[in-house]
């Protein structure tokens, strides 16, 4: 029997990523820098991360997606992606933090750190004897804490990886957005137009 597939991907950033996995190895692995458009970008990406590891869609065996902390708009873009190929081709999709996909097999204690905006970064620390959760502020300002230390795996690899960890986990929750902030865009003061039936 062959062994699982996972399609892993995330544009909670500036990048469109996609990883492809069979079992351990790395079947393919993309990562694009970009401002904008990771909308039109993120389908043609995963059907290229998919041609390049010799499989079909109907092959996959999970979907892992990074659900943030990052960008509002490109955490929902990847989620809503995730949740509708989970659907469609009847396999789970499987959440994973940017923070804790990116803390994959790094020594404990440490601290995980990525750049956002105005200057801050988003971080969390791993092993220190009590679980804490994602949090964002200026890098020189931090509360004390283990050591910040650079990724292992690029950020799609890992999540492909979680993802095919935790495929057959029972009651595994939906894929869910991890927002630190609330989003920048507000709903519209004016009312709606009337629909005539």
């Amino acid at each position: 029997m062959p062994e699982a597939l996972s399609l892993g991907f995330d544009t909670s950033a500036a990048h469109c990523a996609a990883a492809l996995l069979q079992g351990g190895r790395v079947l393919a692995h993309r990562h694009e820098d970009m401002a904008k458009g990771q909308a039109e970008r993120l389908f043609p990406l995963l059907a290229e991360v998919i041609a390049e590891g010799g499989v079909d869609w109907h092959d996959l065996s999970v979907i892992g997606v990074g659900t943030g902390p990052g960008n509002f708009t490109g955490i929902r873009i990847a989620v809503a992606a995730a949740r509708g190929l989970a659907l469609s081709l009847g396999i789970p999709a499987v959440g994973v933090g940017v923070t804790e996909a990116l803390a994959l097999d790094l020594p404990r204690p440490c601290r995980v750190a990525i750049p956002a905006r105005a200057g801050e970064v988003i971080w969390q620390d791993f092993g220190t004897g009590h679980d804490t959760r994602p949090d964002q502020g200026v890098l020189h300002a931090l509360p004390p804490g283990p050591p910040v230390l650079d990724p292992v795996h690029p950020l799609a690899v890992a999540i492909a990886r979680i993802a095919l960890d935790r495929r057959e986990q029972p009651d595994l929750p939906r894929p869910a957005p991890i927002y630190l902030r609330p989003a920048d865009a507000a709903p519209a003061r004016d009312r709606g137009p009337v629909i005539l039936t």
